[in-house]
């Protein structure tokens, strides 16, 4: 490879419920001598899945799976209602790591459809967090993707309202809500996007470098919605080659030029080191930042009561001390907690 230049869009990797979600799963296997089961991937990403299961975690796409009394996580995609349940009659120990984000769709969900609403949802077919959202009213709930399927909905008699899957792409998503305002004007629409805020910074990131790319490499899996979209937006917007890939290890040795480097949200920051690390610019690399994230979700209230252990069990493979646990977990990244896995258990 001849690569001139890397250009490294920021943010990247890692959003916030995906940082929850990791250490909160974490914290449940560090607790538990049992396997504990996770209901779906914890994230979409296929690396992190195979980390957990190495060290014990069983992922069911069936509570019926799960055995008796075992401690059990609900993925951070949100839930059916008739999963939750059936799943807190099951677990000793239910942890529900759903992400804020989506729990805000689905209690717009549940407010319109208890006045009466019809709700478009603008959603992937078979996604998870399109699954559980649906689940949630499925008999209010019209699910589309593309502008052709709003066109085919009847006119309705009732008021209808607008929700969206939290990680489609921006370009997505303002087709069709604008096909949908103009078949159903008085539509009600959410005060604050359904969009999530790290999907659209990602988004935003890589817009400001691709026009500048010979070559786009996207990290992240190919269940990854968001990650999805950011390979998607890289062909909209002209870049002659773009690569989504798990790893250095797929990154062809015919890259040349500038090449842009992006991840998805549940893509891990080292992933994107490796990446780094093989195409090895001649030119250094140039991090290109819209804006600064600091939010943080806080682990799920069922885990507060075990958050010192995650705390202690970080630290101890970070080598340090913590004199505060709510305070720790928010200084400890996701990714530190997953390094320590491998100290502490290698």
């Amino acid at each position: 490879m001849e690569i001139n230049k890397v250009l490294l869009a920021s943010p990247r990797g890692f959003c916030a419920g995906v940082e929850m979600a990791i250490k909160a799963l974490a914290a449940l296997v560090k607790a538990f001598d049992e396997p504990v089961y996770c209901y779906h991937e914890i994230v979409h990403n296929k690396q992190i899945v195979e980390r957990f299961e190495k060290h014990g975690v069983v992922f069911v796409s069936d509570i019926d799976e799960v055995p008796e009394g075992a401690p059990l996580m609900l993925s951070a995609h949100g839930s059916a209602p008739e999963v939750q349940q059936k799943a807190a009659k099951v677990s000793k120990y239910l942890v529900d790591s759903v992400c804020p984000l989506v729990t805000k769709v689905h209690h717009e969900v549940k407010v319109r459809t208890n006045k009466g609403y019809r709700i478009i949802y603008v959603g992937h077919d078979g996604h998870e967090e399109a699954v559980g959202t649906i689940a949630v009213a499925p008999q209010a709930i019209h699910r589309v993707e593309k502008i052709e399927d709003v066109k085919n909905l009847p006119d309705f008699e009732e008021d209808v309202a607008l929700l969206a899957q939290t990680t489609l792409s921006h370009s997505d998503w303002k087709e069709v809500a604008d096909t949908a305002k103009e078949k159903y004007p008085k539509m009600w629409m959410p005060g604050r996007s359904d969009l999530c805020f790290a999907t659209t910074n990602r988004q935003d990131a890589l817009k400001k470098i691709v026009g500048k790319c010979d070559v786009m490499v996207v990290v992240g899996s190919s269940n990854s919605s968001n990650t999805l979209a950011l390979e998607k937006i890289s062909k909209e917007m002209g870049c002659p080659e773009v690569y989504r890939i798990n790893h250095a290890s797929e990154l062809p040795n015919t890259l040349f030029g500038v090449v842009g480097v992006t991840a998805g949200a549940s893509a891990p920051e080292e992933l994107v080191k490796e990446v780094l690390d093989t195409l090895n610019p001649k030119n250094g690399i140039e991090e290109v930042s819209v804006t600064n994230e600091d939010e943080y979700f806080p682990p799920p209230r069922q885990l507060r009561t075990l958050i010192s252990s995650v705390c202690g069990f970080a630290a101890a493979g970070l080598g340090g001390k913590v004199p505060n646990a709510m305070n720790s977990d928010r200084e400890i990244n996701a990714s530190q907690v997953l390094g320590s896995m491998e100290a502490v258990w290698a």
